[in-house]
């Protein structure tokens, strides 16, 4: 029997419509335009200003802080303005604009093709070229990596565990990623490995990817201490909590963190990023996206420069329907919906998603019916309809006593309500509100 985890969770219409897509890579438009806030934690701080020439891999800001990454160029070419712009979020945020002269990467950036499986360094060293790299959690978490592999000194890992689920629907970059660079991302799991300092790694991958299973496995072979572990297809298994109870049964605490239980969860795609930090010393300006929906003519995955607008990619992918109701960035279940399609790509985001307007429309809200099946499909053991009406009442205190910040926002409380209720909306109010009254717990 395939393993998952143990509560709740759901299983929607998985909708991978560029599943078996080749990775492309997207031209590169004429500006680019990079955010400094990229990552969880302080936003980065810029180091050039208008005028200056950068190459692919300069760093435009340095980190600024303890939880924080640098940003580097995605392009060569020169600093136009540094200026406010309306990021995915939908607020005004600092940025780079660079006007594009190419892609010439600066001299460190190792070019040469084949595979690097010589690991050299210390575990100190691989944490300082991964932090000097500027890499986040690919996952969309974008916790700074650095960070991650630096456990408080009371606080030991065991294992490692690669996230390789990809359980939102429609989104296959990962998947695209493990076909086609399965080599890669296995020296990257070794280099995380030897940053952690443990012995033992688990790469987690659904059912709904048997030809990747297939292929790590066969590639698994070659790497000492690692293994592939296939997953039961459930929503949402790729959220850390809920993948470590999948992979080693053991289950996280309120306000707790994958380390108490001695593990630590990285992306697929962050482990590629480290191989190609540490082994060709290629900072993280770059990444795979997938673009897709059914407001979509072609969908298909991309290698896309961070500072590429949303439009470009939409273009590429033959372009929108008439139709077209939303543009997501991200999945439907975790994604929010962007403003505009001239936001930039991020470090953090994995897909676009375009979706018709019958599939977007807000359906007529009613009185909830007492049915208790988001408190059963709830991963973290929640009451949802509970901390709606106490965040819709602004009864901070009870949300705060029902642990709302252990919430993680998947989704799966909205989705499975019958009377429609705007389950996570009001939650994420109420999460906003009682974590900036100084609420310590973390999820």
């Amino acid at each position: 029997m395939l393993k998952t985890f143990r509560l709740g969770g759901i299983h929607p219409q998985e909708n991978k419509l560029s599943a078996g897509k080749k990775i492309e890579t997207l031209p590169t438009p004429g500006q680019i335009v990079i955010p400094l806030s990229q990552h969880i934690g302080a936003p980065a701080v810029a180091v050039v200003q208008k005028g200056d020439a950068v190459k692919a891999g300069t760093l435009i800001a340095k980190a600024n802080g303890f939880v924080s990454a640098g940003i580097h160029s995605s392009v060569s070419g020169i600093v136009v303005k540094i200026d406010d712009i309306t990021d995915a979020s939908g607020y005004r945020k600092p940025a780079v604009f660079i006007k594009v002269e190419g892609d010439e990467p600066e001299p460190f950036i190792d070019q040469s093709p084949g595979l690097n499986k010589n690991i050299t360094l210390s575990s100190e060293e691989i944490i300082r070229k991964i932090a000097d790299a500027g890499i986040v959690g690919m996952g969309g978490a974008t916790f700074p990596t650095h960070i991650k592999l630096t456990p408080p000194s009371d606080k030991t890992a065991q294992l490692l565990i690669i996230n390789g689920v990809e359980c939102e629907p429609y989104l296959t970059s990962d998947h695209a990623l493990m076909l086609e660079k399965g080599n890669e991302i296995m020296v990257g799991t070794q280099l995380l490995m030897r940053a952690l300092k443990v012995k033992r790694a688990v790469i987690g991958i659904e059912n709904n990817k048997k030809d990747a299973i297939v292929h790590l496995s066969d590639l698994s072979k070659n790497y000492d201490g690692i293994k592939i572990c296939p997953l039961k297809v459930k929503y949402p298994q790729g959220s850390e909590k809920q993948l470590v109870d999948a992979v080693i049964k053991r289950r996280i605490g309120s306000g707790k963190l994958p380390i108490e239980v001695g593990a630590v969860v990285q992306n697929v795609g962050t482990a590629f990023a480290v191989y190609e930090a540490v082994q060709k010393n290629k900072p993280l300006f770059e990444r795979i996206v997938t673009v897709t929906g059914k407001g979509i003519k072609n969908p298909s995955n991309y290698r896309v420069k961070i500072g590429t607008p949303v439009n470009e990619l939409i273009t590429a992918a033959g372009g929108i329907s008439e139709n077209t109701g939303k543009i997501v960035g991200g999945g439907p279940m975790m994604g929010k919906a962007l403003v505009n399609a001239e936001v930039p790509v991020t470090k953090g985001c994995s897909g676009i998603l375009v979706l018709p307007g019958e599939e977007t429309a807000r359906k007529e809200r009613r009185n909830c019916i007492r049915c208790s099946k988001c408190v059963s499909v709830c991963p973290m053991g929640l009451s949802p309809y509970l901390l709606m009406t106490v965040s819709e009442f602004s009864v901070w205190d009870k949300a705060k006593s029902e642990c709302i910040t252990d919430c993680i926002e998947c989704g799966s409380c909205s989705y499975t309500c019958p009377a429609n209720r705007p389950l996570l909306d009001y939650i994420r109010l109420g999460k906003n509100k009682v974590q900036a009254h100084g609420v310590s717990r973390i999820v």
